[in-house]
């Protein structure tokens, strides 16, 4: 698909999803109950993620690496409690971003905002998706909640990245609903690829 092509694509989808959304509220308005969808449908969990190829994600840990991040070019951030370096030199426990941090970095920037939870920490993603994050990482990178069981992504509406080291594990990830594989390897270095 041509980048032009893409364009005419998105504006359709938003064209549609806000036809969608008038239906729901007419709906809504005649006294027709409404059941919230809690799952995100293929098109949102992919689409997003395919606007997000080729480009650059910066990992942060405040407000304002986000904005060079986003001056710079950036096509998203990822929000973190401490860069990995420091979590090396730190020893210890390696968590999620504080909450407050990454509704303030959703606050100031435009650009897409995610964050990682622990691998099998299905609160910390419940958490990161009620914030209203973009992408959620489940990341090796932090100490993880449970080594053999993930999270089944397919109970979130947010897209979700894995980080993968072979073929296998990547379909594993997939299986589970992951939207986005990652390469493992030194976390500041990472090549992405849409599913």
């Amino acid at each position: 698909m041509k980048l032009v092509d893409s364009y005419a694509f998105l504006e359709r989808l938003y064209n549609l999803i806000y036809e969608l959304l008038e239906y729901r509220d007419r709906a809504r308005d005649e006294g027709v109950e409404v059941v919230p969808i809690r799952t995100s449908a293929p098109l949102v969990r992919y689409g997003f993620i395919s606007m997000l190829k080729g480009g650059v994600i910066m990992d942060v840990t405040n407000v304002k690496q986000a904005e060079v991040a986003e001056d710079a070019g950036a096509v998203g951030v990822m929000v973190l409690d401490k860069l990995p370096y420091d979590v090396r030199v730190a020893g210890g426990v390696a968590r999620t971003a504080d909450l407050n941090i990454v509704v303030e970095v959703m606050n100031s920037i435009t650009i897409p905002v995610s964050a990682k939870c622990r691998i099998g920490h299905r609160e910390e993603a419940r958490l990161l998706e009620e914030v209203g994050v973009d992408l959620i990482d489940e990341s090796e990178v932090l100490t993880p909640v449970d080594e053999r069981s993930h999270i089944n992504k397919w109970e979130f509406r947010t897209p979700f990245v894995n980080g993968t080291r072979d073929l296998p594990e990547a379909l594993r990830r997939i299986y589970e609903g992951a939207s986005m594989i990652r390469t493992k390897g030194e976390p500041s270095v990472t090549v992405s690829s849409f599913i």
